[in-house]
């Protein structure tokens, strides 16, 4: 088993980690996920004298990688969000395109089940505010919100959000990266 730690931009990213499907990934991967998972609480607190504390912890509980999940948000680039984060040796940064919210809108089928019609989203990742967008589907067709992005990422865990789902919609390559870059360091052993 390799040891992998998380930091994660916020509540959303840290539920996807912490879900037991997740975890399940992980496990069949030939990977272990080194605890605490890290909040960095926000993108603002995912630069590298603020990420440093989470790093050294995460280094110092053994873990071999360390995966910083973020999103592009209104970055200009994914890139740029590189940048901006750092480089640092075994650190891998995964870029949700816009937001992890995308990779909801990405998996079909949970998305189908939560609004009891079939749904497909085009382009996840085009959509500017990934989460306004649910927001608006979810109104429009159940007549109630979502709620909070954490309220919304614990529903779509407990109706079966999978993030190898959403890896295979053909138009949500970000999903595919994370899920690529899992397998990269498991093989990597």
């Amino acid at each position: 088993m390799v040891n992998v730690g998380f930091i994660c931009e916020g509540d959303t990213e840290v539920k996807i980690v912490k879900s037991e499907a997740f975890q399940t990934l992980l496990a069949a991967a030939g990977l272990h996920c080194v605890s605490p998972i890290q909040n960095a609480d926000g993108n603002g607190n995912l630069l590298p004298h603020n990420i440093e504390e989470k790093r050294q912890a995460l280094l110092q509980a053994g873990t071999a990688h360390v995966v910083v999940l973020t999103d592009q948000d209104d970055d200009t680039s994914v890139e740029a969000t590189r940048q901006r984060i750092g480089e640092y040796p075994n650190q891998h940064t995964v870029i949700a395109v816009r937001a992890a919210e995308a990779w909801f809108l990405a998996d079909s089928a949970t998305m189908s089940t939560m609004l009891d019609v079939t749904f497909h989203m085009d382009y996840p990742e085009q959509e500017a505010d990934p989460f306004e967008t649910i927001r608006q589907l979810f109104l429009a067709k159940t007549g109630r919100g979502v709620g909070t992005k954490p309220i919304l990422a614990r529903r779509m865990l407990k109706y079966g959000f999978s993030i190898e789902r959403a890896a295979a919609h053909p138009n949500c390559p970000s999903a595919h990266y994370f899920l690529t870059k899992l397998q990269t360091l498991a093989s990597a052993n």
